[in-house]
């Protein structure tokens, strides 16, 4: 059961997103019940998978029962689970969210959506740099459509500079999966690993090559600078739900780094081990720099949330330039709670822009809020979490970065990951004052239905359960980082296994 367990995160979304939009002119209530339902389920799956993942042992699917390494195979770990379930999760307060009339702005929100699903979890799951390939297209097939939701200026000009980065970052990509198989023979991830042991001296620049190619298509993805400017402007030009589930979407390029760098170049890769690592290293510094300027400098509150996404990029990056076990297991607590807490914070900004009249979310002077007690105790607790404030989740996840840094790395990574915690705690007091605070006239806007209650309240509580929950938490994010630090699991399960797979 477990070996057909693992297709359902893509097949799930395939058939909702097919089912959506073949009946493009079907009823709203029908379109929200199978979007709603079908991510709800996703929710589901990924626990179970979670739940098959936490034994240790590493499973696949061969679809077609083609094995590996020539057939397509998805790929079951600690990690690749983790993340499904994160998705899910995130993609469940943005779909309820967007079902207060966000899905009616413009067409095939519901089927859009579950296609971003399919592509995401496509990505977490595949066993090879082709089909990685793949859905990522997909994934961003489905964004550039999400984003440019509804029309307007603001999100065509935006859409117009994200899709063209995509476009030539695909490029690059696609000539970096033809060098690097040109090279070694293969596309399977973890065959690539095995036939790294036995390359020719002579092919190892042009892996090398391909390699760092790959790198700067990843960190296109991750938002790294200086590859992070299209982010801050489609972020905040995105409808709400479509930015929050867009927190996920940086975190899969930092995926990627974690999962080819840490199977394809690990230890077994002889010179080529750990490549890229210190230009991460470096480069994410500079990104939390440039990030934390950039929160200080922000006027509008979507735009102070999208560069707080940036801030959680530079502080991921920084875990995976460190390197060790220790680090990574941080990260991925990290990365938990980042990705909840921004996208509740995207929905958030739109509840106040709703109230606010014509200041919407821009950091000026506005209308009282309806509900602006609720409004201000949700807006509280996400600007605590992700400001890195005790008692709540981003004070425990920095504390653990900053406990696996090495002392060589210290002297960078405390000041730099303090900093940015205090500009981000600057400015979203600033703005927090503006907001609840610095307001004239009588109370209007529109009324808060409680599709966008449950939205918010179910990302930003996550941060109060991610501390209770601490403890079970980390041993698993210590499991899986581990288990990353050990290729040999991954090859062993797909390549010598390969004969007890369905």
């Amino acid at each position: 059961m477990i070996d057909h367990l693992i297709v359902l995160p893509v097949v799930l979304p395939l058939v909702a997103g097919i089912l959506l939009l073949y009946d493009r002119q079907g009823r709203t209530r029908t379109k929200r019940l199978i979007g709603v339902g079908a991510t709800a389920l996703l929710v589901v799956v990924g626990i179970a998978l979670v739940a098959c993942a936490s034994s240790g042992e590493v499973t696949f699917y061969a679809l077609g029962d083609w094995q590996p390494p020539f057939g397509i195979v998805l790929v079951l770990d600690r990690l690749s689970a983790l993340m499904v379930l994160l998705t899910a999760l995130l993609a469940l307060g943005a779909v309820v969210f967007a079902c207060a009339g966000d899905d009616e702005q413009g067409s095939n929100f519901h089927g859009l959506f579950q296609w971003q699903l399919l592509g995401i979890n496509g990505a977490f799951l595949t066993g090879d740099l082709f089909n990685l390939f793949v859905f990522f297209e997909v994934l961003l097939l489905a964004s550039y459509a999400l984003l440019m939701h509804g029309g307007g200026k603001a999100r065509i000009q935006a859409g117009v500079h994200y899709v063209v980065l995509n476009l030539a970052g695909s490029s690059l990509f696609l000539i970096a999966v033809g060098v690097l198989y040109g090279a070694t023979g293969t596309l399977n991830m973890a065959d690539m690993a095995v036939r790294l042991t036995e390359l020719p001296a002579e092919r190892t620049g042009l892996v090398s090559a391909g390699a760092l190619m790959l790198l700067v298509v990843f960190g296109l993805k991750a938002a790294i600078l200086p590859l992070y400017f299209w982010l801050p402007r489609a972020y905040s030009a995105a409808p709400a739900p479509v930015a929050a589930l867009f927190a996920i979407m940086t975190k899969v390029g930092i995926y990627a780094i974690l999962r080819v760098y840490s199977l394809i170049f690990g230890e077994q890769a002889g010179p080529l081990e750990a490549l890229g690592q210190s230009w991460v290293w470096w480069l994410s510094l500079a990104t939390l720099a440039v990030a934390g300027i950039g929160v200080l400098a922000a006027r509008d509150l979507r735009l102070l949330v999208a560069y707080l996404v940036l801030v959680s990029v530079g502080t991921l990056l920084a875990g995976i330039g460190m390197g060790s076990p220790k680090a990574v297991s941080a990260l991925l607590y990290y990365l938990i709670h980042t990705t909840l807490v921004t996208g509740g914070l995207f929905l958030l900004a739109e509840l106040i822009g709703l109230q606010r009249g014509k200041a919407g979310t821009r950091l000026v002077k506005g209308r009282p809020l309806q509900k602006g007690g609720w409004l201000a105790g949700l807006f509280l607790l996400g600007a605590v979490s992700v400001a890195g404030l005790p008692p709540l989740s981003g004070a425990l996840g920095k504390a653990l970065m900053l406990e696996a840094a090495e002392v060589g790395q210290r002297p960078w990574i405390w000041p730099m990951l303090l900093g940015t915690s205090l500009c981000a705690l600057v400015a979203l007091s600033r703005a927090g004052s503006t907001l609840f605070w610095r307001s004239q006239g009588e109370p209007g806007g529109q009324p808060l239905s409680r599709h966008r209650w449950f939205g918010v309240a179910w990302l930003l509580g996550a941060s109060p359960l991610l501390v209770v929950l601490a403890g079970p938490v980390s041993e698993y994010t210590l499991a899986t980082a581990n288990q990353l630090a050990n290729p040999a699991i991954v090859i062993d399960a797909l390549l010598n296994d390969a004969g007890d797979a369905p």
